[in-house]
C-alpha cells in the first residue's frame, strides 16, 4: 500500500515542505533509507544522514534548520519521534487482523471469549476463563483455570498465565512470558534441606501493560502481585512474589525485584537492575543500569552504582575509581618516602 506524504501529513498534522504527492510504501532508519521508503530524524547525532539518505520522505521536527539541501521531502511535526510512533503503529495495523479459532486448540466448555478473537493452533483455554473482545491468542499459549482477560489484549506465542491471573484491558505479552509462576519461596529445616512454602496468591496485572519476551511475574505467597496501569517491563524481567510496580513504571531487561518490594509510579530502571526485598521505592526514582538497590528510595531520586547511591555521591566515587592507578602510584611513593625518612631517623 503506497501513501503520498500529504496524506501522511494530514494523519500527523504537520506541514510538507518539498513535493506533497511523493509515494511511499515501506518504512526505513534514515541511516538506510531508500527510494520508496519514510524515515525520521528526532536524534541530533544523526542530523548528517538527513543530507545523504535515499529515502523518500522524512518526517522532522518543526524547529530543525538545515545546514544543506535536502533531497527527501520532509514532513514537519511538533514532536518526530511520537509522530513516527503513531505511524508504525498504522503500519502495523494494516499489516493484517488475525480472527478465528484454528485447529487443533482447546477451549474448556465453561470458557467465556468475547467476539472478533484469534485463537492459535495447539493453544490451551482453561476452565472458567473470561475474556474480553478483540484478543488474540497466538499458537502455544496457555491460559490455566479462572484467569480472566480484558478486551483488546495480545498474547504472542508460547505465553503461560497460570490460574486465577486477572488481566486488564490492552495489554501486550510477547512470546514466552510466564504470569503468575510460583514464588520463590522456600523454609529452611534443620537437617540442611528447604521445605517448599505453597504459594496461594495470584498475579493482577491492569490495563495497558506490556510484558516484554521471556519476562516473568511470580504470583504471591498469599494475596497478590500487582502491576499496575501503564507499566512496561522489557524481555528477561523477574517480578518475584507479593511485588507491586506503580502505574507507567518502566524497566529495562534483565532487572530483577525481590519479594514484596512495592515500587511507585513512573519510576525508570536501567538494564540489569538488582532490587533487594521488602524494601519500599518512591515513585519517580531513576534507577542506573546496573545499580543494586538494598534500601528503601524516597521519591524523586536517581540513584547509580553498587551500592545504588544519589547520582552526586555517584559521581564523585567515579571520579575517584577513574583516579585509582595515579592515586595507587602517590600512596605507594609515600611510603617509599616515609620509610626513608624512618630509616635516617634510626641512624
Amino acid at each position: 500500500m503506497e501513501f503520498k506524504a500529504q496524506s501522511i501529513a494530514d494523519f500527523l498534522g504537520g506541514t510538507v515542505e518539498g513535493d506533497a504527492n511523493v509515494t511511499v510504501s515501506d518504512i526505513a532508519k534514515i541511516e538506510e533509507g531508500k527510494p520508496g521508503t519514510l524515515a525520521f530524524l528526532a536524534n541530533q547525532k544523526y542530523n548528517k544522514y538527513l543530507y545523504e539518505t535515499e529515502a523518500t520522505i522524512v518526517i522532522v521536527n518543526l524547529d530543525l534548520e538545515l545546514e544543506a539541501e535536502v533531497k527527501a521531502t520532509l514532513i514537519r511535526v511538533p514532536d518526530a519521534y511520537k509522530a513516527f510512533a503513531s505511524l508504525l503503529e498504522l503500519y502495523q495495523q494494516s499489516k493484517g487482523n488475525k480472527t478465528g479459532i484454528e485447529n487443533p486448540s482447546f477451549i474448556d466448555p465453561s470458557a467465556t471469549i468475547g467476539t472478533d478473537m484469534y485463537v492459535g493452533a495447539f493453544a490451551y483455554i482453561g476452565k472458567n476463563v473470561k475474556i474480553g473482545k478483540h484478543v488474540k491468542i497466538y499458537p502455544q499459549v496457555y491460559i490455566g483455570d479462572n484467569v480472566t482477560i480484558g478486551d483488546d489484549c495480545t498474547l504472542f506465542a508460547g505465553v503461560k498465565i497460570y490460574e486465577d491471573t486477572r488481566i486488564g484491558n490492552a495489554c501486550i505479552f510477547h512470546a514466552g512470558a510466564v504470569i503468575g509462576a510460583d514464588g520463590f519461596g522456600f523454609a529452611p529445616t534443620e537437617d540442611g534441606t528447604y521445605k517448599k512454602i505453597p504459594q496461594v496468591g495470584n498475579v493482577i496485572i491492569e490495563d495497558l501493560v506490556e510484558i516484554g519476551a521471556n519476562t516473568t511475574i511470580d504470583c504471591a505467597t498469599m494475596g497478590s502481585t500487582i502491576i499496575r496501569r501503564g507499566t512496561k517491563l522489557d524481555n528477561l524481567v523477574q517480578i518475584a512474589h507479593n511485588v507491586e510496580v506503580g502505574e507507567n513504571t518502566v524497566m529495562a531487561a534483565l532487572t530483577g525485584i525481590a519479594g514484596s518490594t512495592k515500587i511507585g509510579k513512573n519510576c525508570r530502571f536501567g538494564g540489569q537492575v538488582g532490587v533487594s526485598g521488602h524494601i519500599t521505592i518512591g515513585d519517580h526514582v531513576n534507577i542506573g543500569a546496573m545499580s543494586g538497590v538494598s534500601n528503601s528510595i524516597k521519591s524523586n531520586k536517581t540513584v547509580l552504582l553498587a551500592p545504588a547511591m544519589d547520582i552526586a555521591q555517584a559521581a564523585k566515587v567515579a571520579v575517584v575509581f577513574r583516579n585509582l592507578p595515579q592515586l595507587r602510584e602517590q600512596v605507594l611513593d609515600l611510603v617509599k618516602q616515609v620509610a626513608k625518612i624512618k630509616t635516617k631517623l634510626e641512624e
